[in-house]
């Protein structure tokens, strides 16, 4: 796809400064910008760069003055760089702007779906499945009876949405995730083995939730597995049985939730948390990477470690952890010092 500079300034609300007929087909970093490809400009520290790119057109606030010839054209906005990721967003929504069914695929005769949808090949459709406006779905897509899909979703290939789901509006669900497997729920019989507790449940998506590449969320043994509005987990990441995650709630890749723990809103979880079941991590929490939480959580901490110390007390700690060998040695010198 190309666009010129004045294309670009028109989506932008922006002006030309240069040639307005230049077109560019890629983006690129502003260093390594060459010819066709479109940068920015927001932080002072890359001005210099500005004087050496190749880029055909770069954006930058309307407030820029060159001090030198430039080779690039130039569109000046507001702010740079709210304008280039607006553009990266329509440039994303009309890569994805498919329609229609490809062929082959299976559509249960009691699957419906809204305007302007897009199934990609060898993609499955279960009875009853309910899917909105605008949704795209990539190939190889599996979804089971009964599901329901809002308006504005986007699924990519390879994800799997089991029986039951329903998936919000403005919902983006990356490849290889899978929604509504059984909760890890087994208990032990009489002769030592393990019987498999039925799955009951469902998960549910609320609005603008998305769910990174790879990660599992299990279906609830009752009730639903819940992630509320405006959740986004990272790659690789698991999410038990009947948990329940709140608004705006931020986690980092290779982290484990167990089932049936209650996360509260505008939470940060680092990459590779393990969190046990049964808790309640309250609202606004901060958890630093590779920390354990074994207990609840009260609204605003932040913690660190394994298991998790509030983080000020961590670092203080850590001094010591630091240090062990010498106190240690210390120690040592005083009890022989002592016994002579």
């Amino acid at each position: 796809m190309k666009f010129t500079a004045s294309q670009i300034a028109g989506i932008l609300e922006g002006e030309v400064h240069g040639n307005p007929e230049i077109s560019v087909h890629k983006l690129a970093k502003i260093e390594e910008g060459v010819e066709g490809s479109l940068t920015f400009l927001a932080n002072p520290k890359y001005t210099h760069y500005i004087y050496s790119t190749e880029a055909s057109i770069t954006i930058v606030n309307r407030d820029f003055k060159p001090e030198q010839e430039l080779s690039t054209t130039l569109i000046k906005v507001d702010n740079a760089y709210e304008s280039f990721s607006k553009l990266l967003e329509f440039y994303n929504d009309v890569k994805h702007n498919k329609i229609g069914i490809e062929e082959p695929v299976f559509l249960a005769e009691t699957a419906s779906y809204g305007e302007d949808f897009y199934l990609g090949a060898f993609s499955y459709l279960g009875n009853n499945v309910k899917i909105g406006d605008h949704v795209k779905i990539f190939p190889n897509v599996y979804i089971g009876d009964n599901v329901t899909i809002g308006d504005n979703v986007m699924i990519y290939s390879g994800a799997k949405i089991y029986s039951e789901s329903i998936v919000g509006n403005g919902c983006v669900i990356h490849s290889a995730v899978i929604i509504g497997a059984d909760g890890f729920g087994f208990t032990p019989n009489t002769n030592g083995e393990y019987s498999k507790v039925p799955q009951t449940g469902n998960v549910i998506l609320e609005e603008n939730v998305e769910i990174g590449a790879g990660t599992t969320i299990d279906r609830a043994t009752l009730g639903s597995t819940i992630l509320r509005k405006g959740v986004k987990l990272d790659n690789q990441i698991q999410i038990a049985h009947n948990v329940e995650i709140g608004e705006h709630t931020v986690i980092a890749a290779q982290t484990g939730v167990a089932g049936s723990t209650k996360i509260g809103k505008n939470c940060l979880i680092g990459g590779q948390v393990g969190i046990v079941g049964h808790i309640t991590i309250g609202d606004r929490v901060r958890i630093q990477a590779q920390s354990g939480i074994t207990r609840s959580v009260k609204d605003g901490e932040k913690l660190q470690g394994s298991p998790a110390l509030n983080y000020g007390d961590f670092n203080k700690a850590y001094v010591h952890f630091r240090n062990l060998s010498k106190l240690v040695g210390r120690i040592v010198d005083l009890e022989k010092n002592n016994g002579e």
